[in-house]
C-alpha cells in the first residue's frame, strides 16, 4: 500500500473518531475514486498517480464553486468548498512563483527548447516536478511567454 493510500486510510479513522462528517465524506470520495481507477485499470497507483487524481478532484471542485457562485447557490459553494480544503491538506505544499520560473528555465534549458514546437517537450519535463504542486493551465502560459 502506497504511503497516500496509508495516510487516507489514518486520517479515514481519525474523522470516524472525531465524527467530522465533511472530512470523512471527502476522504471517502477520494478513496472511491482511486479505487475505482484501480478496477478499472487493473492496476494498483502510486502516489504520483494518486496526487494526479486528487489534483484532478480539486481543479472539479474550484469550477463547481465558481459556477454555484453563478447561479447564487452559496450553500453548495460552501459544501464544495469544504471539500476542497479537505481535498489541500492532502496535496504538497503549493509551488513558489520563483520555484515554477526555474522547474521552466530548467526544462528548457534540459530539453534545449527554441520556439513552441518545443512547447510539448518542456511541458512534459514540466509537469511531473509540479503535478499537484501547482495549476498547470498557469505553467502552460508561463511557458509559452519564455519560449
Amino acid at each position: 500500500m502506497s504511503d497516500l493510500k496509508s495516510t487516507l486510510t489514518e486520517q479515514m479513522k481519525q474523522a470516524m473518531r472525531a465524527k467530522d462528517k465533511i472530512r470523512l465524506g471527502t476522504i471517502r470520495m477520494i478513496q472511491a475514486e482511486i479505487q475505482r481507477i484501480e478496477v478499472d485499470e487493473r492496476t494498483v497507483l502510486d502516489d504520483e498517480r494518486i496526487l494526479a487524481v486528487m489534483d484532478k478532484m480539486q481543479k472539479q471542485r474550484k469550477d463547481s464553486i465558481t459556477q454555484y457562485l453563478a447561479a447564487e447557490r452559496p450553500e453548495l459553494a460552501e459544501k464544495e468548498q469544504q471539500e476542497l480544503e479537505v481535498i489541500k491538506t492532502f496535496l504538497p505544499q503549493p509551488l513558489s512563483e520563483t520555484e515554477i520560473a526555474q522547474i521552466i528555465d530548467d526544462a528548457i534549458a534540459a530539453s534545449g527548447a527554441s520556439s513552441m514546437q518545443d512547447m510539448g517537450k518542456v511541458m512534459a519535463l514540466v509537469k511531473p516536478q509540479v503535478q499537484g504542486r501547482a495549476d498547470m493551465g498557469s505553467i502552460s502560459g508561463l511557458v509559452k511567454q519564455k519560449l
